[in-house]
């Protein structure tokens, strides 16, 4: 079998991820919070403390600054294409939002900073979110018969 390693990309996604680790690190250091999306999302919609709304609404500007900053300069990106219609991104989005407010969190806080800190009920619920992301892609792709 020739298998063909796109040194590039892998390079890419392994600097991606020391990244998110430093960013998770320093979050935790210097702020110390976990940088979990929908803990941070959910902290500035539903119930923020005194003194958290600067700190949290500057995070997530950050993530939308940033991918806008890259979407603008790097031309090299591959276009994004919906595998559903925006209504169906609505659903899938609410139905995520859901199962992170049941689950006390998300992959960025229980699969970066809840493994990182050796967490039982965040190894618990990473390896639940990939299972069931797993299981979710067969009954589409296979079951379905739906094309990627």
């Amino acid at each position: 079998m020739n298998v063909l390693v796109d040194t590039d990309s892998w390079l890419r996604a392994a600097g991606g991820g020391l990244l998110i680790g430093l960013a998770a690190g320093l979050m935790i250091i210097f702020n110390g919070r976990i940088a979990g999306i929908s803990g941070v999302l959910g902290g500035l919609l539903f119930n923020p403390a005194a003194g958290d709304r600067r700190w949290r609404s500057m995070f997530l500007g950050g993530l939308i600054l940033g991918a806008t900053i890259l979407s603008s300069t790097v031309t090299a990106l591959p276009p994004a294409k919906l595998q559903t219609g925006w209504l169906g991104m609505a659903v899938a989005g609410l139905i995520v939002g859901y199962g992170t407010r049941m689950g006390s969190g998300c992959t960025s806080g229980h699969g970066v900073c809840g493994i990182a800190r050796l967490s039982q009920r965040s190894i618990i619920a990473t390896v639940t979110f990939m299972a069931f992301g797993a299981v979710t892609v067969f009954v589409i792709r296979h079951l379905l018969g739906a094309a990627a």
